[in-house]
């Protein structure tokens, strides 16, 4: 988790469409590190206690008409004075032409300069959007991630448990792949997580019995999902019956992945059980519970209230 991710620059600049107006010697080696932006609106007035180079700078029409506003000595001093700290990149909202004094400072300092059709606010967006996908924390976990109902449920248990089995009868009931043997995970706030499939076995899956085979070109393009957000974790295993297994679900549970909690159900397996239903029952109850209503708390009150009413 605390391994440090890196984008080249230049795959955002081909996923935002940006122009590159001066693109520095380095260009194709510059990696972005950092999942801020910055608007040196305040760098221009001369307040550099607190600046981050690592982090891109966007530039749009309030820092335009600031350095309108100068004397033309005084706008190339603001200008040179940001491009030498050496930030990262410089981009300029508005498809804003760069002045004489922004490429002269790119060439001087060998400043990565660009240029972008979008306003200002959403091109902050659209980068800071990008950069988190790119550069979130991220683990990759055995296990298989499937949308059901429109809940991402994070199936895992120990091999040979039947999740390949269990996910292949649900695909078989209309619900969609995303990920079988092993699941990239990304923190990309606080209390999300999306899933994926590494490149390589993206959309295959492996039958014990059987071999690999293809999803995609078994069940149709629409069986299959490149990512999804999780939902759930429902953690398969082998019915033992020595061990009390909640009936009732009143205690919801939880379990942390990348310091997110997200809810956790344990099933237990055995021959007979239709796991494919249950995970889609599974499903459903977290999809209500998300909506506020929970049924078992629901028949304890119903429980309680008849009691009071002296109806047993």
């Amino acid at each position: 988790m605390n391994q440090k991710h890196t984008v080249p620059l230049h795959t955002l600049v081909d996923e935002l469409d940006l122009i590159v107006c001066h693109p520095s010697s380095e260009y194709e080696k510059i990696l972005l590190g950092n999942q801020d932006v910055n608007r040196p609106a305040l760098q221009f007035a001369g307040f550099y206690d607190y600046f981050d180079p690592d982090r891109v700078q966007i530039v749009g029409k309030v820092e335009m008409t600031y350095l309108a506003s100068l004397s033309p000595e005084r706008r190339r001093e603001a200008i040179s004075t940001l491009f030498e700290r050496h930030p990262v990149a410089i981009i300029l909202a508005h498809h804003m032409d760069p002045s004489e004094e922004f490429m002269e400072a790119a060439q001087k300092y060998n400043i990565p300069l660009l240029r972008s059709a979008l306003n200002t606010s959403e091109l902050l967006a659209q980068v800071v959007i990008q950069l988190r996908q790119h550069l979130a924390p991220r683990i990759t976990m055995h296990g298989v991630l499937m949308e059901i109902h429109g809940e991402g449920v994070l199936i895992t248990g120990d091999s040979g448990i039947g999740k390949s089995e269990t996910a292949m009868a649900l695909l078989k009931r209309g619900h969609r792949l995303i990920a079988d043997d092993a699941v990239e995970i990304k923190r990309i706030s606080h209390n999300s997580l999306i899933g994926s499939a590494p490149e390589l076995i993206r959309y295959f899956m492996e039958l014990r019995g059987i071999g690999v085979i293809d999803a995609r070109h078994i069940f149709g393009i629409g069986a299959v999902k490149p990512e999804q957000y999780i939902d759930l974790v429902v953690h398969f295993e082998l019915w033992d019956d020595k061990k009390a297994y909640d009936r009732l679900g009143l205690d919801p549970e939880y379990t942390e992945i990348l310091d997110v909690k997200l809810p956790y159900n344990c099933i237990p397996v055995r021959p007979g059980r239709n796991l494919g239903a249950i995970l889609e029952l599974a499903a459903m109850n977290n999809r209500e519970k998300k909506m506020g209503y929970n049924a078992a708390r629901a028949l304890v009150e119903r429980h309680d209230k008849m009691l009071l009413e002296g109806e047993f």
